[in-house]
């Protein structure tokens, strides 16, 4: 397969202060995109501006008090959802290989991601899917499927990364997990 054809990984991490777009605000997104064979290609992240009229959960915000550093990290050089999305998918599109996108768990990230793309750059480059790790943990340790957390996955998955909950730091980490996962599954 020719390098523009290979698919490129893009693990993706969301912070927002509710569990669903609109009534509630994505404060910050970043991307890693990754090779399959783990060379990390590229990053974007971007703190946003809080959607006019949304307000935080009561659950997220009393999370968020118990997280000062990445509250502080999501909160510095905000930039308005107009500005930071088209930017973002111009990035997508501009990657070496054909996107796929990725995260942990994909039903929340990809979620609030393909709400705000859609809204704010009018297309998602992604198409209407995301991959879950949750769900390839689950396929490849048999554990029953709401097991398949972090701590009960094989350590030889994880990479030294932290976990922070800084955007770019777990999108980083979390790419690296699927890569690991990868290969494991691409040798079995």
């Amino acid at each position: 397969m020719s390098a523009n054809h290979e698919e490129i990984y893009v693990s993706t991490d969301v912070e927002a202060d509710g569990p669903v777009p609109g009534p509630h605000s994505m404060l910050s997104f970043a991307s890693a995109a990754y090779t399959a064979d783990k060379q990390l290609v590229s990053t974007f992240s971007a703190n946003l501006e809080l959607l006019e009229g949304a307000v935080a959960h009561p659950v997220q915000e009393a999370w968020w008090k118990t997280q000062p550093d990445a509250w502080a990290a999501c909160r510095q050089e905000v930039q308005p959802p107009a500005v930071a999305l088209p930017a973002y998918v111009q990035w997508v599109e501009a990657l070496p290989g054909k996107p796929v996108f990725v995260a942990m768990p994909a039903g929340f990230d990809f979620t609030f991601m393909f709400w705000y793309m859609m809204r704010f750059a009018g297309r998602c480059p992604f198409s209407w899917s995301a991959l879950d790790i949750k769900t390839l943990a689950f396929a490849m340790t048999g554990l029953p499927y709401r097991q398949c957390i972090k701590p009960r996955l094989p350590p030889r998955w994880f990479d030294e990364h932290p976990h922070t909950h800084v955007a770019l730091d777990d999108a980083i980490e979390q790419g690296a997990l699927f890569c690991n996962m990868l290969a494991e599954l691409r040798r079995a």
